[in-house]
């Protein structure tokens, strides 16, 4: 059966509509930059295996909590800002939290682990704020609460992942990574993010990063015996033991050369 140039026209548009919507609730960029790899999440099982740690229960319950607040901020940027670019922000950040949490609320499931229905009191608090604001105030307000909200959960996401004992936790946890870069790099596309006011880095040395825990000692070279790498302190102990020897030998034989006298 032909169809008409009405029928035809519908159709169209709703595959643009939906093209539009994969776009805006992807994590991936829609045009990924050359030869910047992106991770293969399918290569991750979830099948919840794996001890579960405190981090783990805390990130579960931190990325449902994000998408508590961070969803109704969207939509008050998409209703009360005056600028075009903050209420684009707004809508691709409340949708991909929708995506977010749905992701979440599954582990949290399949984990049996409790995560809340409400934003805590100081997102609360940031929600406030933004309704009681106007105008560039309001932009301010919003830019401001999730970047600083982003860059502080950006850190604990990642030790989550490279630690994790649990599939389904390193899964969601590789997921809420890419979210969150996309959301910090969202909100600082607006222009007004300010960056002198993000808490400094701490100190690389302080930090204990130069290194593993388990390399306290360097290790010996490719082909080198453990025993090479401590020679010189071998020798140097051999020594001292075969002179310490030495000093008591003479002395032994230095008291059995003594002349004995006899009684008068």
């Amino acid at each position: 059966m032909r169809e008409n140039g009405s029928t035809r026209s519908r159709r169209l548009c709703a595959t643009v509509v939906c093209s539009i919507g994969l776009v805006l609730l992807s994590p991936v960029a829609a045009h990924a930059e050359p030869n910047v790899p992106v991770p293969p999440n399918e290569l991750i099982p979830d099948e919840g295996e794996g001890a579960l740690s405190a981090a783990d229960k805390d990130l579960v319950v931190k990325v449902r909590l994000a998408g508590l607040w961070e969803i109704p901020a969207g939509e008050m940027a998409q209703q009360k800002s005056q600028d075009p670019r903050i209420r684009k922000i707004g809508r691709e950040i409340a949708a991909q939290h929708e995506v977010l949490d749905a992701f979440d609320r599954a582990a949290a499931k399949k984990l049996r682990i409790s995560v809340p229905k409400k934003p805590n009191s100081d997102q609360q608090g940031w929600l406030a704020e933004m309704r009681d604001a106007e105008g560039a105030e309001f932009d301010e307000i919003y830019i401001d609460r999730l970047r600083a909200a982003h860059g502080k959960i950006f850190p604990a996401i990642g030790t989550v992942r490279a630690t994790t004992r649990n599939d389904t936790v390193r899964k969601l946890a590789q997921q809420a990574n890419q979210f969150v870069v996309t959301h910090m790099t969202l909100l600082e596309s607006s222009g007004i993010v300010d960056f002198a006011a993000l808490p400094t880095a701490p100190n690389p040395a302080a930090a204990g990063t130069t290194a593993p825990a388990t390399a306290a000692r360097p290790l010996p070279a490719a082909g080198q015996s453990p025993m090479s790498t401590n020679l010189p302190v071998a020798l140097l102990a051999l020594v001292a033991g075969l002179g310490v020897g030495v000093f008591a030998t003479l002395r032994f034989a230095g008291a059995g050369r003594r002349p004995h006298h006899g009684r008068r």
